[in-house]
């Protein structure tokens, strides 16, 4: 899909039934739409009208030479809503999701009847060794910059993809290769900068927060945080870690049927 002075990226679209409320789709980092959500489109099809999109620089999301933004991404997912003629949504973010959802609402609350946060927080960063660590990711960043594609290529299939070629079907590694990895590198820092406690707690549409309840990327007491954060807000429990929507997909699709659902019974 092209995005009018934006760039040009890849969306999935679910008709769903006549008239039914949209549910946005927000994946998490070094994924796309595909990889994060592909256990959940068909159950979510049956009561929603489904949209979901690669962000900048993953899957085939938009390629820019200027620095990954999050604001940036929201945006992109409003100019999706935009060509396709849709007034309100249901943001839903997944872990880095979770921000761009919250930068949706924070910019154009307008456009957002409710929102639901998955496996995510509002801010990620605290300890020592996590700033070391998106050090790390800036300074990787700024590399991948100046490294020629084809070093850049060599970076991924070391670094990334042979980890996961023994247990991820040939789809989903093709669909990982498709990254810019200086901009998904970009991404971690940014994710790393995220900070959201300052209005967070404006949000006055109807939300639901899945916890994922052993989570070892997204410590609980941060997800824990930002449910408490929102006045209002509903928590869903997942007895999984940070990859339930794959792993523990038998739990976590009805879960988040049943989040979205008490948001939209909220909302009307």
């Amino acid at each position: 899909m092209e995005l009018p002075g934006r760039g040009t990226t890849f969306v999935r679209r679910l008709a769903g039934p006549p008239n039914a409320p949209t549910v946005l789709l927000l994946h998490g980092w070094t994924a796309s739409a595909d990889l994060n959500w592909f256990t959940c489109y068909r159950p979510l099809a049956q009561h929603y009208r489904v949209v979901a999109l690669d962000h900048r620089g993953h899957g085939r999301g938009i390629r820019s030479k200027a620095p990954f933004r999050l604001e940036d991404c929201a945006d992109d997912a409003v100019a999706v809503c935009d060509v396709l003629g849709l007034d309100k949504v249901i943001p839903i973010g997944y872990s880095m999701g979770g921000p761009v959802a919250q930068l949706v609402w924070q910019r154009h609350p307008e456009r957002v009847s409710g929102l639901v946060f998955c496996a995510t927080a509002s801010h990620f960063l605290t300890s020592r060794e996590e700033r070391l660590g998106f050090i790390g990711l800036a300074g990787l960043a700024v590399l991948a910059r100046r490294t020629p594609a084809q070093a850049r290529q060599w970076l991924t299939e070391q670094f990334y993809l042979q980890r996961r070629s023994e247990t991820w079907e040939p789809w989903a590694i093709q669909e990982a290769s498709l990254h810019d990895w200086r901009m998904v590198l970009e991404a971690g820092r940014a994710i790393g900068k995220f900070n959201s406690r300052d209005w967070i707690g404006n949000v006055n549409v109807p939300t639901s927060v899945l916890i994922t309840m052993r989570d070892r990327v997204v410590p609980l007491r941060r997800q824990v945080r930002l449910f408490e954060a929102i006045e209002s807000a509903e928590a869903f429990r997942i007895d999984g870690d940070h990859d339930a929507v794959v792993a523990n997909a038998d739990r976590f699709v009805p879960t988040l049927l049943r989040a979205i659902a008490s948001v939209v019974e909220r909302a009307t």
